[in-house]
């Protein structure tokens, strides 16, 4: 035990070493902060390299500064680091804190922190059990890359006593403030192009950027999905993945898909794709987006959209048409409503279709997604849609246009940039 303590030490604060922070994410520092000073486990979930770990660090350094906590009160470990290969199962993971308690001679409140926690066997345990601890202060923090941390029995097990938070890549405007850029056209193509995931943006070479997406997705695919639910046909997931990536904002059903790979003599049934499209989900990587019937005010089973996490997976792993631009511009909407809170659907007006339907607290948006206002055609119909939806909330347009216009019939206009 005292091997890996002693690697603890080079990852915590306890001798005033200050790891990297990082870029300070502030819309999530400020969300999560609300909920400090309790016993909720703070519940961090998303995609691989969106900069969870960053966050926690970002936590861990506010709780020192800004609150005065001892660093020696503080217990971190990320399971990504080879050095806690020891640390197996809920059993370890105790050992190690009980002496970490001991060593330091730790009195009072003493603040826990897991990151990548569903790498500990059963982890459930030990997170429930000193979480739940009223003999002792503790308040525990925990991140995971896969949606199924907190489902099921565990739900069940750890109901009200857990708060969520998904963690997305960098929007634009956190991008243009880490890179020092003004928030105008030609930085916003260059963040429609590169994406938002942080490690990106230290690359320049398109060469590297590429084998850093393909290095991330491999890992994805075989470690998140193949290796945990012992898929067979890696063919099949990859060929999947490529599908979605390249057909984003495209409505489409599992039959439809099926119909596809059966086309390109690709065996496969609706069970399996199914199957393969959850772990997909389940990862971050994909976001899939249900119909709303605006008229029936319920969600249509069947015909979905699809959007990948970030746009660095389908710009250098299969590239960009012409044809591409407005779906990759509908992607990085629908990317920004979720960091702002809402709940997104896909709209459904009679025989129109209204790309996002955002709701949050009792309010909702009506959001339209065009390139390029191009033609009186093209203006008619995307203002057209939304100007049939007769309520009083909020309608927009967004188009990547030099001009903004002035409001149509109530109806906003604004440029992608524009939205937070």
């Amino acid at each position: 035990m005292e091997n890996i303590f002693k690697k603890m030490e080079q990852y915590n604060f306890w001798k005033g070493n200050l790891p990297n922070l990082g870029y300070e994410r502030k819309l999530y520092i400020h969300k999560i902060l609300k909920y400090i000073d309790n016993k909720l486990i703070k519940v961090l979930i998303g995609q691989r390299r969106v900069g969870k770990s960053f966050l926690l660090r970002q936590i861990i350094n506010h709780l020192i500064t800004n609150l005065n906590i001892n660093p020696k009160n503080i217990f971190y470990i990320n399971k990504e680091y080879l050095g806690f290969d020891e640390i197996r199962n809920a059993n370890d993971i105790e050992k190690l804190f009980l002496y970490y308690k001991k060593k330091m001679k730790v009195s009072g409140k003493v603040y826990i922190f897991l990151d990548e926690v569903q790498n500990i066997e059963n982890w459930q345990n030990f997170v429930n059990s000193f979480s739940q601890d009223y003999t002792n202060e503790y308040e525990l923090f925990i991140t995971g890359s896969n949606s199924k941390l907190l489902s099921g029995e565990l739900a069940t097990l750890l109901s009200g006593r857990y708060v969520k938070f998904e963690i997305l890549p960098f929007g634009f405007s956190e991008y243009a403030d880490f890179k020092k850029l003004p928030t105008n056209k030609d930085n916003f193509i260059a963040y429609l192009q590169t994406g938002g995931l942080p490690e990106m943006f230290h690359f320049i070479d398109n060469e590297v950027k590429s084998h850093y997406i393909q290095s991330l997705k491999d890992t994805i695919i075989l470690r998140d999905i193949v290796q945990r639910y012992k898929i067979k046909d890696i063919v099949l997931l990859d060929s999947l993945f490529k599908y979605l990536a390249t057909n984003i904002g495209n409505l489409t059903s599992l039959n439809n898909i099926v119909k596809y790979f059966k086309s390109v003599q690709k065996k496969t049934n609706y069970e399996t794709l199914s199957t393969y499209v959850a772990y997909l989900k389940d990862t971050f990587v994909i976001h899939e987006v249900e119909r709303y019937d605006l008229r029936g005010k319920k969600v249509l089973a069947g015909v979905k959209k699809y959007y990948l996490n970030d746009l660095a997976f389908k710009n250098y792993l299969f590239g960009i048409l012409p044809s591409d631009i407005g779906y990759n511009l509908e992607n990085i909407v629908y990317l920004q409503l979720l960091r702002m809170g809402y709940t997104v659907n896909v709209g459904k007006k009679d025989k129109k279709e209204i790309d996002f339907v955002a709701q949050k607290d009792n309010t909702t948006r009506y959001i339209q997604v065009s390139y390029l206002l191009s033609s009186q055609k093209t203006i008619e119909r995307e203002f057209g849609n939304l100007a049939s939806i007769k309520d009083h909330y909020e309608k927009i347009v967004i188009s990547m246009d030099d001009i903004k216009l002035t409001n149509y019939k109530g109806i906003k206009h604004l440029r992608p940039w524009e939205l937070v």
